[in-house]
């Protein structure tokens, strides 16, 4: 009887389960959010309207702020103990034309601790030049400055009524 293979096995397990990598995807069928992560770890990442309460679905009043916001992100490469994250957010209209262009939202920013950056929010607000009858793509990526392979991306179609 070979004992080698089956502790190859075990040993390889073992060490998979101690590695601190996560990654899944998510679709909220209601609002048709939908989000991937890679490295991050993630409690739950929600489309948010002007009362700061989850949406159910996505139609957003004109001249309201809606946002996207993450939840519980967590496994950030710590610099002295301080997380440095980025966050792009990005709005297009049905063209693919740029309503908002933001490379980075935390573009000087001079670090947070892990606790503050566990909570992100990329808040939009529904006005000029959005029109009523609309809908308009949004998109985030947030990434970790010191381990930028640790990303998450978001997105979802807002129908402006």
């Amino acid at each position: 009887m070979k004992i080698t293979p089956y502790l190859f096995v075990v040993f390889s397990a073992l060490i998979l389960a101690s590695c601190s990598f996560s990654a899944g995807t998510n679709k909220n069928f209601s609002t048709g959010l939908s989000y991937t992560h890679n490295g991050f770890h993630v409690d739950n990442v929600l489309l948010v309207g002007p009362d700061n309460v989850a949406m159910s679905n996505n139609e957003v009043q004109l001249n309201t702020k809606v946002a996207i916001s993450v939840e519980g992100l967590a496994n950030y490469e710590l610099k002295d103990g301080k997380a440095y994250p980025g966050f792009m957010l990005s709005v297009t209209d049905k063209n693919g034309a740029s309503v908002i262009g933001e490379a980075d939202l935390f573009a000087a920013n001079e670090g947070y601790t892990p606790e503050d950056a566990s909570v992100l929010r990329g808040t939009i607000t529904v006005g000029d030049p959005m029109t009523s009858g609309q809908t308009y793509s949004v998109k985030i990526k947030v990434w970790d400055k010191n381990k930028p392979e640790n990303e998450l991306t978001a997105s979802v179609d807002l129908v402006v009524k």
